[in-house]
Parts: structure tokens; C-alpha cells; sequence
């Protein structure tokens, strides 16, 4: 089968696809977790891999919607949609975890390398690439 889309139109729409089935299936044990529980709630990581991966798909969608917009080169274009792409998938798969382990105090409490250092990759790289995008997108819608 054909398709007009371009590399990382493709890539936003396969991580699209897998980030909306991990938050359809973290939903189910979302809710096997709140109806075995006494008080009917779910773990608050469970909760938030839940929504963050639904999150997560949609925004996927806005990366492949303005890197169909974009001019930039394929190379920069898929760069650009993937390093947000990776950071989401951390943060789900992260969240997951913290969930099956049961994890009781907030991930940041104890300072790491990871909850250091990380946190500003992710911050670069999320921003970074988005940033990419809407300027190659802006400067094509408004030129």
C-alpha cells in the first residue's frame, strides 16, 4: 500500500498507535486495580501511565501534523519527532514501572542522576524538537 506520508509523519503515526494501546491497556489495569482495591482507587503510577499514554498519543499526532507542515530536511524532520517521541516512551515505561513496583513516594524525592540530569534532557529534547518543528511550520504557513 501506498502512502503520501513521509518519514517522520510515519514514525509519529506508528508511535501514535503504540502509545494509545499502552493507555488502552493500562486502562484495563487501571481498572482491575481500583476494583480489587478496598477503597476503589488505583495506584497513583498506574493512574498517571494511564494518562500519559493517552496524553502522549495525541501529542504524537500534533508532531506529525507539523512535521507534514515542515520544510525542513527528512533527516532534521524525523530527529525532530522522534527525540519527543523517545521521551514520551521513557515516561510511560517509567511510569509503568514505579506502578508494578508499587512505588510510594514521589520518583523525584530522592535526587539522581536520572531525576537530575535527565529531567533536563528532557526538557531540552521534548521542547527542542517540538520548537524545531513549529518554527519550520510557522515560517511555512506564514510565508
Amino acid at each position: 500500500m501506498q502512502t503520501n506520508l513521509q518519514p517522520a509523519e510515519i514514525v509519529a503515526v506508528i508511535a501514535c498507535g503504540i502509545y494509545f494501546m499502552m493507555g488502552l491497556l493500562t486502562g484495563i489495569w487501571k481498572y482491575f486495580s481500583i476494583m480489587k482495591s478496598p477503597t476503589h482507587q488505583t495506584h497513583i503510577y498506574i493512574d498517571i501511565a494511564h494518562r500519559a499514554a493517552l496524553m502522549y498519543a495525541f501529542a504524537c499526532l500534533v508532531l506529525k501534523e507539523f512535521a507534514r507542515l515542515s520544510t525542513l530536511s527528512e533527516t532534521i524532520e524525523i530527529l525532530a519527532v522522534l527525540i519527543p517521541i523517545l521521551f514520551f516512551g521513557s515516561a510511560i515505561v517509567t511510569y509503568i514501572i514505579l506502578g508494578i513496583t508499587k512505588h510510594t513516594e514521589n520518583q523525584f524525592k530522592h535526587r539522581n542522576l536520572i531525576t537530575t540530569y535527565g529531567m533536563y534532557l528532557l526538557i531540552i529534547g521534548e521542547v527542542g524538537g517540538f520548537a524545531v518543528l513549529m518554527y519550520s511550520a510557522f515560517r511555512n504557513l506564514l510565508s
